[in-house]
């Protein structure tokens, strides 16, 4: 295993891998769950694979593959407003680098890795489970897509786990989420350091520390407002309205004194 990233040839796969691809420039990477017979289950912005619902989506758009022109004759045709998608693996991919996303893995690899979304402290359900929970959420939907809250990392790390945040005022279980509020907030959390130091490495270091501190908090596995939520209860609860997440735009405001983030 790589300090950055697992990266594997396709022969290794098996049902219940949790899969993912980064798309042009590193800018974000896109997750699924591999079932077999060259099949990935993914969850997308109706059919996009990531996106706010803000100008934000021009970047994200434009790192991501470009569709193709004709049809996949293997893929599942996307059904209108689903956000859950059966793709043949090269589409998942599209001429991108595969890598296997790590479960249990120790605190000491955790922190060392600098990117998040790409392992996790949690420990994986059985592959005949994982399966299980990504086909049935193709059949019932994973509800509506967040950026922050519930996206393709989300979708991926439930079915392995069963795993789902409690809180809904605060992020998901995603690890490139985490990534990209830690490293902002520890760059501010930092700043007020220059009132007793001039030295630029101090401050570099506990900015270094606080964005660590900030990834392994924040891991799925170490959380403690996470329940374990069968796929059956799960799809019920967003049918019947009790399990929700709005696709509304999110204002992140760091409360003082608190990891939490408030939505608007």
């Amino acid at each position: 295993m790589g300090l950055l990233s697992n990266r594997v040839d396709k022969g290794s796969l098996k049902p219940g891998d949790h899969i993912y691809s980064w798309r042009t420039a590193y800018i974000y990477a896109h997750h699924g769950i591999y079932v077999g017979d060259d099949t990935v289950v993914h969850f997308t912005r109706r059919g996009q694979e990531v996106g706010t619902g803000t100008i934000l989506d021009t970047l994200l758009v434009s790192s991501g593959p470009a569709r193709p022109q004709q049809p996949c004759q293997v893929c599942t045709p996307r059904e209108e407003g689903s956000g859950v998608l059966s793709s043949c693996l090269n589409c998942f991919l599209a001429g991108g680098v595969l890598y296997r996303f790590e479960y249990a893995v120790s605190a000491a690899l955790f922190i060392a890795k600098a990117r998040g979304g790409t392992c996790t402290l949690a420990v994986s359900d059985p592959d005949d489970v994982v399966v299980h929970r990504a086909k049935y959420l193709l059949d019932n939907g994973f509800g509506c897509y967040n950026v922050f809250k519930k996206n393709c990392e989300d979708f991926a790390i439930y079915c392995k786990t069963g795993l789902l945040v409690l809180d809904q005022g605060t992020i998901g279980q995603s690890g490139q989420a985490v990534s990209i509020i830690g490293g902002p907030l520890a760059a501010v959390l930092s700043t007020p350091l220059r009132l007793v130091t001039t030295n630029l490495y101090g401050m570099v270091a506990t900015a270094i520390t606080m964005y660590c501190a900030s990834r392994y908090a924040g891991d799925i596995g170490m959380r403690r407002d996470v329940v374990k939520v069968s796929v059956e209860d799960m799809t019920s609860r967003l049918a019947t309205g009790l399990l929700r997440v709005a696709e509304a735009q999110i204002v992140l405001a760091p409360i003082i004194g608190s990891s939490k983030l408030v939505t608007q």
